[in-house]
C-alpha cells in the first residue's frame, strides 16, 4: 500500500502522553503540513500557534476544562506536553473548512513522524472569551479569528491503538 495511504489508515487519536517534548525541528514539520492544506481561493486564511510553554499550555487546557464543565482534575489535553492550536478568519466563508484541513495536514505528518495527536474542542469558545482574546493580543494577531481546535502533541503512553474497524455502507456509487 502505498506510504501516506498507510499513515491515513493507520492513525489513531490519543487520548494518554507521556511527559517527553516533541523537538521543535519536528514540530515545525508538522506546522508546515498544516501550512501546505488546501484552503478556499488559495485564501490562506488560517494561523496556527505553536504552545510549548508549559504554565500557558496549562493556562489554556484549564480555560478547555472550564468550558468543557469538567471535573477540576481533568486534563482535556490528556497530559500532552504541547499542542498547536489553529485559528481562521472569520470573514473567510470557508474559514472553518480551510481550519479543518490544517488539522487534518497536522494529524497525518504528526503520525508520520512517530508523532502522536488528538484534536481537542473548545477553541472557538476560548478564543471568543476575554482571556483567548488577550493571548492572541499579546502574540500580536489582530482580526476576528475563530478557534477551530486544538492538536495535543506528544508521545503515546502505553501502546498504539490497532485500527477500528470501519462501518459498512458509508460509500455510494453513482
Amino acid at each position: 500500500m502505498n506510504e501516506v495511504l498507510e499513515t491515513i489508515k493507520l492513525r489513531r487519536s490519543i487520548r494518554k502522553y507521556t511527559t517527553q517534548r516533541v523537538p521543535h525541528e519536528v514540530v515545525d514539520q508538522i506546522i508546515e503540513a498544516g501550512l501546505q492544506a488546501a484552503s478556499g481561493k488559495n485564501r490562506q486564511d488560517t494561523i496556527i500557534i505553536a504552545v510549548n510553554d508549559p504554565q500557558m499550555r496549562d493556562c489554556i487546557s484549564e480555560m478547555n476544562r472550564q468550558i468543557g464543565d469538567y471535573d477540576e482534575d481533568f486534563d482535556p489535553f490528556y497530559g500532552a506536553p504541547q499542542m498547536l492550536i489553529v485559528l481562521a478568519d472569520k470573514n473567510e466563508p470557508n474559514h472553518v473548512y480551510d481550519g479543518s484541513l490544517v488539522m487534518g495536514n497536522m494529524m497525518i505528518a504528526a503520525h508520520a513522524l512517530g508523532v502522536s495527536s488528538c484534536w481537542i474542542h473548545r477553541a472557538r469558545q476560548e478564543f471568543e472569551s476575554d482571556e483567548g482574546k488577550h493571548i492572541l493580543a499579546s502574540l500580536g494577531i489582530v482580526g476576528e479569528w475563530e478557534g477551530i481546535g486544538h492538536l495535543a502533541i506528544g508521545y503515546v503512553d502505553g501502546e498504539y491503538p490497532h485500527p477500528h474497524r470501519i462501518k459498512e455502507n458509508r460509500v455510494y456509487y453513482i
